[in-house]
């Protein structure tokens, strides 16, 4: 049996080494933290949240419901531990981000088939005829393995900026200010919400969309040969992860259409929604911190300290880390990928996570399960069958695969990428949320049937 060579300690390469180690392979799995650091990251952790602490939804029948549910039944090793360092988030599924990685790491220190090495990796050899190489280096690549990766691929690849949130100490919360709730009494009661008056948000506005903010860095740049190119003029932003002065720019109630909106979080002491709100999310276990959620920005930090101290209830609020943007690159999947994420050109070498043209946490542990999967499938000499289209893991592999060429963008699990019904039966079934049920169930059959004709783990 061949070995897997896996490349990047992020999310998908973790979850693609314990998936391919549990099906019986010998797995390498390289990190270059903490030889070498990255812009974004803090620590040298395997599976680190670089951005927001939360894996999405959980409420039945929805897309990222779906697909966690799907992942689940194929013994998600990082879902595991995202379920087991949970923290209070209403319907959606957020973690402890440190204990997240602690779980992570434990789980790849116990398993005896996976030899870690820290390490940059700077080549990568198409030729070798005892190895599979699975590549989750992530939107941070550093720039000599991305110009292995242009090299082998004969093609540019393609970037856009992501963002990060910043985090508060709870401490420091004017708690007399704020309130609990979740939007539309849906799940606990988990987020703080701090909120707007008409004024109060016109105000903070003005001073969001005249704050100073940072100017792109060199490595920010794509890299071409192995060196970053100068700074880029302006960003392309990811349109489903906007920094909210960019949001603001787009209109005056854009935000509050966005992550300010205010529908269905009543304030107990009014008994009314606010005219806009900022929402607050659990960070850890200890419930010392809270991330402000969708607020990732480009602002200088002196200029975050002062607009952020603008929110009601953060007037005196002491920021444990502020919002950051960061570069994600990733491949043109539909040009070079196969539906088993492995090159058209050069089949022993598999993309996953990130790098493939997938955009989210969960996401990107999907792409590891299967890129694990399907290089284990490969190592034992056989041609791995790609995920049934009607599930939600095929769906997402499949529109990365298949996208418009000219126009292709990352993409989240939505249920515009899964098959829709019959039309005689959208025609019969009106109510959108019976749809997704049946949509659902189909996948969740479709993925258990092609689970029991695969391989299993040990």
């Amino acid at each position: 049996m061949k070995k897997i060579h896996v490349i990047g300690g992020g999310l998908a390469g973790p979850e693609a080494a314990l998936q391919a180690a549990s099906l019986g392979c010998d797995v390498i799995l390289s990190e270059m933290r903490p030889i070498r650091s990255t812009e974004a990251h803090q620590t040298s952790d395997f599976a680190e949240l670089v951005c927001s602490n939360s894996l999405k939804s959980e409420s039945e029948n929805t897309a990222p419901w779906l697909l966690k549910q799907e992942m689940r039944r194929a013994n998600s090793f990082l879902l595991q531990a995202a379920d087991a360092s949970a923290v209070p988030a209403g319907h959606a599924l957020a973690v402890d981000r440190i204990e997240f990685s602690r779980r992570v790491a434990d789980l790849i220190a116990a398993n005896p088939k996976i030899e870690v090495r820290r390490e940059e990796v700077t080549a990568l050899d198409e030729t070798d005829p005892d190895t599979i190489t699975i590549l989750a280096s992530g939107p941070l690549t550093s720039s000599p393995l991305a110009a292995e990766l242009q090299r082998l691929t004969g093609a540019e690849q393609l970037a856009f900026y992501d963002s990060i949130s910043p985090i508060v100490d709870a401490s420091t919360i004017d708690m007399d200010k704020v309130y609990f709730a979740a939007r539309w009494d849906k799940g606990t009661a988990d987020y703080i919400n701090c909120p707007f008056t008409k004024e109060e948000y016109e105000a903070f506005l003005d001073a969001l969309t005249t704050a100073e903010i940072v100017e792109a860095k060199s490595w920010e740049a794509l890299p071409t040969n192995g060196v970053a190119t100068p700074a880029p003029q302006t960003m392309n932003y990811f349109e489903g992860c906007l920094p909210i002065e960019e949001t603001a720019r787009r209109g005056r109630d854009t935000l509050r259409f966005g992550p300010m909106k205010p529908a269905g979080l009543t304030n107990p002491k009014t008994g009314r929604w606010p005219y806009a709100a900022v929402q607050l999310r659990q960070e850890n276990l200890r419930a010392d911190s809270y991330n402000l959620v969708g607020f990732q920005n480009h602002l200088k930090f002196g200029e975050q300290a002062r607009v952020l101290r603008l929110i009601p209830g953060l007037e005196h609020a002491t920021f444990l880390r502020y919002g950051q943007i960061h570069r994600n690159t990733y491949i043109h999947a539909p040009s070079l990928l196969t539906e088993t994420l492995q090159l058209r050109a050069h089949p022993s070498i598999l993309i996953a996570g990130q790098l493939s043209g997938v955009e989210g946490y969960t996401e990107s542990i999907a792409s590891g399960l299967l890129a694990g999967r399907y290089a284990a499938a490969l190592a034992s000499g056989h041609q791995p069958t790609p995920a049934p289209r009607i599930t939600a893991n095929g769906s997402l592999t499949h529109y990365i695969t298949h996208a418009d060429q000219k126009k292709f963008q990352p993409a989240n699990i939505t249920f515009d990428l899964l098959l829709p019904l019959e039309e005689d039966l959208r025609k019969k079934i009106r109510d959108k949320k019976e749809c997704h049920r049946i949509q659902c169930e189909r996948a969740l059959t479709a993925w258990d049937q092609w689970l029991d004709s695969g391989p299993k783990l040990q």
